[in-house]
């Protein structure tokens, strides 16, 4: 069977021989070369069968990671009262001390996803009554993006005006290296009370500080 150009895996699985005793006994066996080359393409196909079927066996665990994730996260949220003004003065006060301005005399957050950017506006309005007229906007774009076409993109994302918005800045550095697609440079959503800036620090800091203790004294 082996001099035919049968693999030792077949011979294996046909006579119930181990494989470890079979290449014991055809370590002398000399295969011609045409049978070489058919177990070498054979080897070759299975292999990257393998490989196909290990992606579609990986990406079915990873969309039924991220459904399970879809589902605790939903359930999670409906036990939240996302309409308490409170709660969402609690999540803008943990987002703004990760990502806001903490120097500047005015309360701002930069931030290159769009609904990052319309919870931060909606919430100072819900929360501070912080007319949508009186937000700013700073885009920071890389060479190779167009300002006009970029402040219209974010001027509809977040529903504020253009004229509202600064003259872009532009980073000349990345002039020759190529922005992906899905990359509209980095937005500054800004407006002049600096006293929200303070108040929101404040409440997260304390509010860290305060979770934070009482998990050490528990």
């Amino acid at each position: 069977m082996r001099r035919h150009g049968f693999s030792v895996r077949d011979i294996e699985n046909k006579l119930g021989i181990s494989r470890s005793t079979l290449s014991g006994w055809f370590k002398d066996v000399k295969l011609p070369k045409k049978h070489r080359d058919r177990l070498r393409k054979c080897w070759v196909n299975a292999l990257v069968s393998a490989r196909q079927k290990a992606v579609v066996w990986h990406n079915a665990q990873k969309t039924a990671r991220l459904a399970q994730a879809k589902n605790e996260a939903l359930a999670s949220l409906s036990s939240i009262d996302i309409a308490n003004p409170y709660v969402i003065e609690l999540a803008l006060s943990l987002l703004y001390l990760g990502e806001g301005a903490k120097k500047a005399l005015q309360t701002s957050l930069g931030n290159s996803d769009p609904c990052l950017l319309r919870f931060f506006i909606s919430a100072l309005g819900i929360v501070y009554k912080v007319p949508s007229n009186e937000i700013k906007c700073d885009l920071h774009l890389r060479a190779d993006q167009s300002p006009t076409k970029e402040m219209q993109y974010w001027s509809h994302e977040l529903g504020i005006p253009v004229a509202n918005f600064s003259k872009p800045v532009v980073d000349k550095r990345t002039k020759g290296s190529p922005t992906y697609d899905r990359y509209h440079g980095v937005c500054v959503v800004r407006c002049g009370r600096v006293a929200i800036q303070r108040k929101l620090v404040y409440i997260a800091t304390t509010f860290c500080n305060r979770v934070a203790e009482s998990k050490m004294r528990g």
